[in-house]
Order: structure tokens, then sequence, then C-alpha cells
């Protein structure tokens, strides 16, 4: 059985969980509090499967480990059967790519623990402030991911057509980010709209944070 070491609050980890529950994949979950005694993720156990010392981590069958969660679910939709996580046409994959990024390469890594822990902890800025420095790049990110998303033909019920997949893997952690910095959604009511249908499904229902075996 497959094993994804996950924390709960993890918006990477929750994409993964998010398209293993899609693939309909059962895995062990593996905790790893990012906070306590420093962080779990740093004890050398972990570190020798995934020198970046992040989550998540998959680790396989046959005991290779995958990181970085867009490779991980790239992988998953080459590898398994299920839901396609991607289109089938190359002008489809690149735009889900394109919308899935976004997320995770723009807003997601200005807005990470590690970057929220460097400006309090060595920049020393107040609560405040590191709760604008969140709020302008998920709102920058969101501005361009509505317009990408309302203009497109492309777009369904999810971001791409009428099957969830790789983008919506992508945005519905971050949709529950922008509402626990309390971000008003009312400028992006396509997002909001996919990000209600998304929830409605179990695969999902299934993912979201207050659902893991860690959660606090």
């Amino acid at each position: 059985m497959m094993k994804l070491y996950t924390y709960w609050r993890s918006s990477a980890a929750y994409r993964v969980r998010i398209a293993l529950n899609l693939k309909q994949i059962v895995y062990q979950p593996a905790y790893l509090h990012l906070v306590n005694n420093g962080g779990e993720q740093h004890a050398d156990e972990y570190r020798q499967l995934n020198p970046q010392m992040l989550v998540p981590a998959l680790e396989l069958d046959n005991g290779r480990v995958l990181t970085q969660s867009m490779a991980i679910m790239e992988y998953l939709d080459e590898v398994e059967p299920g839901i396609a996580l991607l289109p089938a046409d190359a002008l489809g994959r690149a735009r889900v790519r394109a919308l899935a990024q976004l997320v995770a390469c723009e807003i997601h890594p200005l807005n990470n623990l590690r970057v929220l822990q460097y400006l309090s902890n060595t920049i020393e800025i107040e609560d405040q402030q590191k709760k604008q420095w969140y709020q302008n790049w998920v709102t920058q990110g969101f501005n361009a991911l509505e317009t990408m998303l309302k203009t497109s033909s492309d777009t369904g019920t999810y971001c791409h057509g009428e099957s969830p997949g790789l983008a919506d893997a992508c945005l519905i952690p971050q949709v529950y980010n922008a509402n626990r910095f309390d971000i008003d959604l009312t400028d992006y009511p396509t997002i909001t709209r996919i990000n209600s249908a998304c929830l409605k499904l179990q695969a999902f229902q299934q993912a979201v944070p207050e659902a893991q075996g860690d959660a606090q």
C-alpha cells in the first residue's frame, strides 16, 4: 500500500489527497506535524526520504519515494486508472497545467509555512503585516485565475469541463487557505462556484483538513 507523508493543513498534501481519492487509491497516511518540536519534517529519518524536508512525499509499494505534489499527481495520472486528472488533448493539458501552476507555483510558494515563519521569526514583522502579505499574493493570483476561468469556454462545472482534475485539486486547498486568512471572495464568483461543486464530491470531502487523522 502506498504511504503518504502528510500534514492536515498542508496545501500541497491536501492536493495529493484529492488526487488519490479521485483515483480511488487506498493509501496509508503518515502524519508529520510541521510545527511541533521544531517541525517533525526536519527529523533525520524523514530527511533521508525527502531532502527538502517538505510534505507531501509518497512512498510507493516498491519503496521508491516521490516528492513535489505536482510531480506526484501527474505520476498517479500516468500509472493509475480512474478519473483522468489531465485532459486527453495537448491544448487541454496545457490549459489545466497553467491553471494548476498558477496556484501551486505562483501563489502557494510565497505563502507557505516556511515563508510565513521566516517573516515572523527572522524579519519579525507583525501578525497584521504577515496577513497583508498573504492576502496580497492570493488576491493577485485569484484576480488572474478568475479571469482565466470565467472567460474560457473550456470551463465547465469544474476548472476544465465536467470532470474534476489537476487544476481543481490545486484550487480547492487554496480557497480553503483564503478563507482561513479572511480573504473576501466576493470578486471571485467562478472560483467560488467551482469550489462549491468540488466540495459536494466525496473525493474532496474526504481530503479536507478537518477530516484527517491528525486534524487539530
